[in-house]
């Protein structure tokens, strides 16, 4: 049986979310996440996903997010294949969340 199909969010509706509680994850690499970065993002790198993606709460809504919305799909959707269920991607990653005026944070987690 496949799981559910990951939504996409908008960057506003994932900062909506995010302000009610939602996790929001960030699956790019250290160096990507060091330069710039949704405020509040949690990094989880997609190179160690598979091994630490355990770590993440099953019982909180998760907003995914990288660079343009691709690589966080994929995490999402391995999140949804896994058991999880509270899960969306942010729409056009981190780029739409700095181009929609978002707040936006600089250097290591």
């Amino acid at each position: 049986m496949k799981a559910d199909s990951l939504k996409d969010v908008s960057p506003a509706e994932g900062q909506r979310m995010v302000q009610e509680g939602a996790l929001l994850v960030d699956v790019r690499e250290p160096n990507e996440y060091q330069e710039v970065h949704a405020g509040g993002a949690t990094l989880l790198p997609l190179s160690e996903f598979e091994a630490r993606y355990a770590e993440l709460p099953k019982d909180r809504e998760l907003v995914m997010i990288c660079r343009s919305g691709a690589r966080s799909a994929r995490a999402g959707q391995y999140l949804l294949d896994n058991g999880y269920a509270k899960v969306v991607n942010l729409e056009g990653g981190t780029l739409a969340w700095k181009d929609a005026g978002l707040p936006t944070e600089e250097g290591s987690a």
